[in-house]
């Protein structure tokens, strides 16, 4: 073959074990850590009734979750709300702290750990939900369709909510001056098994959406199903 293609050949194969020797050699960018969806304690998330389209994002770096929801309120005979949630069977508690974000908010965009017996927005179920103005509430509805009604705590901006379940009693705890739980509340209601429990989200604006964020969540006593 000609000497000058032959040269040709030999620099090209030259050219080829360098960029081989290279490529072994390089390190990958690492990959950037992004909050992900429904991740946690809560494999699922949806959009409960009618409401602009929310989002759950779990942080691993700080054990949270920002959920942005919309819905014009959680009351009457039926709710629009964001949910992030999985089902369980048997006595549960759930305990979080709540933090709504600097800003102006509607009096009752509220914050709410929940229980709940299906994702139907006229669905029976009980919660501890804190409002944008602070004030606390056991509520609930007895049966499908049925009216929502609520006791308030005497305690407002209390950061840390509780709710638990035993047999049909749901009992709503909130942080004390002490830094301790205490119940202020409770409600009887025969649901069925398995259940829903997780974090919401209400904007209380047909609207608009409310952006909270919960962390130091904790669930336990607890039969997990699929």
């Amino acid at each position: 073959m000609p000497r000058t293609f032959a040269s040709l050949v030999g620099f090209a194969l030259a050219a080829a074990c360098i960029a081989a020797v290279l490529g072994a050699t390089a390190q990958p960018a690492a990959p950037q850590t992004r909050p992900h969806e429904a991740v946690g304690l809560f494999p699922n998330s949806t959009d409960v009734g009618i409401t602009q389209a929310g989002s759950t994002t779990f942080n691993p770096a700080t054990q949270s979750y920002e959920l942005i929801g919309g819905g014009a309120d959680m009351w009457g005979g039926a709710d629009a709300f964001r949910l992030a949630w999985t089902r369980i069977s048997g006595d549960a508690s759930l305990a979080a702290t709540v933090v709504f974000p600097p800003g102006n908010h509607p009096p009752n965009e509220k914050a709410v750990l929940i229980f709940r017996q299906s994702l139907d927005p006229a669905s029976p179920y009980a919660d501890i939900a804190i409002h944008a103005d602070g004030h606390i509430t056991l509520q609930y509805r007895l049966m499908r369709g049925g009216p929502t009604a609520d006791v308030t705590a005497a305690i407002r901006n209390a950061k840390t909510l509780s709710i638990g379940r035993h047999g049909d009693r749901f009992t709503a705890s909130v942080t004390g001056l002490d830094g301790q739980l205490a119940d202020f509340a409770n409600i009887d209601i025969p649901l069925q098994e398995s259940i829903y429990v997780g974090l919401g989200v209400c904007a209380h604006d047909a609207a608009g959406v409310a952006t909270v964020t919960f962390s130091d969540v904790h669930l336990s006593g607890l039969s997990i199903h699929p």
